[in-house]
């Protein structure tokens, strides 16, 4: 204990883990004192002779367990950021370990039996509002984690949890590797031609950390349309490297597919739903599967036939039909032609740090009146790792925020924001959060150019950490982004808008060798090609949600069968098998699904949009980069976590329910079919 850092609170500023002296080895330790420790207390709790407070029952499970939630963060971030052989071994050994602890506490009836006391007569209890709504949350988590199952019942549903952790570990350990296996290997840089110069250096320097001479890789993301589809010349290089993406880990990953929806839909069986997917919208902002299933049938028909239009379009530029490997290189010159977009020539007006400061940082400033300062003083959890301290508009600290920017192999793809230390009230605590990416490292001393894509990922990737800087709430339950994952998305789709504002862009979009600003009439044309695409855009995220609904609808009992006839028959039978527009994410590496959190909730990013549209057009009408505007959003949604329903909180703050006219009129669905 006294040499393992993770088992004793840190002292550093935020109590930002000591990353310098935490080792692999230090993990599985605090990881099995820390189970232990909680059930102790937990044990304490539901044995405590006095009647049930919500004092000596719900605070006190709320202070529990602060050993297990300190090592839990440090190493769930590094399981997605920095998965060594190491850290793989022990997510292997640790997952199945956190389900069992999990159905420990949420299964034990004297606990249980506390808090459904509490809860028949939590009228007469005297709470506040959010102490209320606590009290109703944990009631519901543990009737939803099987807590009022009888005996048998509870004892089946911890061998389902058991399997269904495994069975999440493998397959994104899975994915992850196939990813590094089925990397393109390119033995002639004339097959790298299309791609800028600091493209083809990071895949010469990715083949020699690959122990690969006179050799070029391109390394896999974990979407299926691969970035350089979009600029390689050779057609034979883009069709093997989407051929790559398309095919990896489906031996593997497939029959795993398969056993998780069954084991899933068990599971909700057991609990009294329907379906998997029915379990899980029934404790989200959408409520019921019908409801998600009204909005995608919605949606299709407009987005297929706009789809169909650009694939007229691109043919007709092409000389021919266009294949799915040509789809992004024949829409990046049909880009340039209808709007004199070049992709690849605005790299120079991008460059990271420039983008971060005057883009993101400053954006965030002039709304909510916030400053961040970098403190090298301060060390990450990989060298590559850039801390900065965040103050409020008054001087005061704010909390931490890091930034994880590059890609490297122990990293999964994608990118995404953790919480390194929940704000709290209750327990003093203000939030420690970092943001991951998977930009191109750029060779030393040679500046990091990123795409407008990679632009758009910044600003939302920092919504979801202002969602958890801005936090202000007692309880950890509440803290930051821990609200129905149909909600999660929306206040980081929401600080997208600013990176195309007039005042933000023309900051940060300078040429990064002259300094001259990005001409007016390009930043013009971009905003009118902001809907360009959105008919490919929107049929490849529609069809990875379908086949996401058509797993976790499978009612108990079901056999799916083979994994890649189920999902070809899901995209034909919701009329979105092009074979020119595969999904998002196949079935083999949709880790969000089969080993994240967003099982039966990828549906999240559309739903989460609805609100989004209806909240720019209100910034937008109210101004746009205002001081008020910004103090009035942070205090009606950035800062309420899960402390309020965030429906009631969006329609307090918007004056009525959200609107789906502004999503459709963005993506172009607006249109005759």
């Amino acid at each position: 204990m006294t040499t393992n850092p993770l088992m004793r609170a840190s002292t550093l500023p935020y109590e930002l883990p000591p990353f310098a002296e935490i080792r692999e080895e230090h993990y599985l330790p605090a990881f099995e004192l820390g189970l232990a420790e909680q059930l102790a207390q937990v044990e304490g709790i539901a044995g405590d002779p006095a009647p049930a407070t919500f004092e000596n029952t719900v605070v006190a499970l709320e202070r529990s367990g602060a050993l297990l939630e300190r090592v839990r963060a440090v190493f769930g971030n590094a399981a997605s950021a920095d998965a060594t052989a190491g850290v793989r071994e022990i997510e292997a050994k640790v997952n199945p370990m956190l389900a069992a602890h999990s159905d420990a506490i949420h299964l034990n009836p004297a606990l249980f039996g506390r808090i459904r006391a509490l809860y028949e007569r939590r009228e007469a209890l005297g709470l506040g509002p959010e102490e209320l709504r606590l009290l109703e949350r944990y009631h519901t988590r543990f009737v939803r984690a099987g807590a009022a199952l009888s005996e048998d019942g509870r004892w089946r549903l911890r061998e389902l949890n058991a399997e269904i952790a495994a069975a999440s570990t493998a397959f994104g350990q899975n994915a992850l590797s196939a990813a590094e296996e089925s990397a393109l290997v390119l033995d002639d840089p004339a097959q790298l031609a299309g791609l800028s110069a600091d493209a083809i250096a990071a895949a010469a320097r990715d083949a020699r950390d690959r122990g690969l001479t006179d050799r070029w890789v391109l390394p896999l993301r974990n979407f299926s349309n691969q970035l350089e589809l979009a600029r390689l010349e050779d057609r034979d290089v883009r069709r093997r490297l989407l051929t790559a993406s398309l095919s990896r880990a489906q031996d593997t990953n497939g029959p795993l597919a398969v056993a998780l929806a069954t084991l899933r839909a068990e599971r909700a069986a057991l609990l009294g739903y329907d379906s998997h997917a029915a379990y899980v919208v029934a404790d989200r902002t959408a409520g019921s599967t019908q409801a998600v299933t009204d909005l995608l049938a919605r949606l299709v028909p407009p987005a297929v036939a706009n789809a169909r239009r650009e694939a007229d379009a691109l043919a007709e530029l092409a000389g021919g039909p266009v294949e799915a490997w040509d789809w992004a290189y024949w829409s990046d010159k049909l880009r340039k032609q209808r709007h004199d977009i070049d992709e690849a020539a605005l790299r120079p007006y991008f460059e990271l740090d420039k983008v971060l400061r005057d883009g993101v940082f400053r954006a965030a400033g002039e709304l909510y009146g916030i400053t961040l300062t970098e403190r090298p003083d301060l060390s990450g959890y990989h060298p590559d790792v850039r801390v900065f301290e965040v103050f409020d508009a008054d001087g005061s600290g704010l909390g931490l925020f890091l930034a994880d920017f590059f890609a490297r192999p122990t990293k999964r793809g994608g990118a995404w924001m953790n919480a390194l230390v929940d704000q709290s009230r209750l327990l003093g605590r203000r939030p420690v959060v970092v943001n991951n990416h998977n930009i191109a490292k750029p060779a030393p001393g040679e500046p990091a150019l990123l795409t407008f894509w990679q632009v758009g990922t910044l600003f939302h990737e920092f919504g979801h950490a202002l969602h958890g800087l801005f936090s202000d709430v007692r309880h950890p339950y509440f803290s930051g982004t821990a609200v129905p994952s149909d909600f999660v998305e929306y206040p980081s789709q929401v600080n997208e808008m600013w990176a195309l504002w007039p005042d933000v862009l023309a900051r940060y979009a300078t040429h990064v060798e002259t300094g001259a600003p990005m001409p007016a009439d390009t930043a013009a044309r971009m905003r009118e090609a902001v809907r360009f695409g959105q008919g490919f855009a929107t049929v490849e995220y529609l069809a990875a949600t379908v086949l996401d609904w058509a797993w976790h609808t499978l009612p108990a009992g079901a056999d799916p069968g083979d994994p890649a006839a189920f999902e070809a028959a899901a995209l034909h039978a919701a009329g979105l098998d092009l074979p020119a527009v595969p999904p998002r994410y196949r079935t083999a590496y949709f880790t969000h699904v089969f080993s994240g959190h967003y099982s039966a909730g990828y549906y999240s990013y559309i739903w989460s949009e609805v609100l989004d549209a209806d909240t720019v057009q209100w910034f937008t009408e109210n101004g746009g980069l205002r001081r008020a505007s910004g103090d009035t959003f942070r205090r009606a949604l950035l800062s309420r976590g899960g402390s309020v329903d965030p429906m009631t909180a969006f329609a307090a703050f918007r004056g009525r329910p959200p609107r789906i006219e502004p999503l459709l009129e963005r993506r172009g669905l607006t249109q005759p079919t």
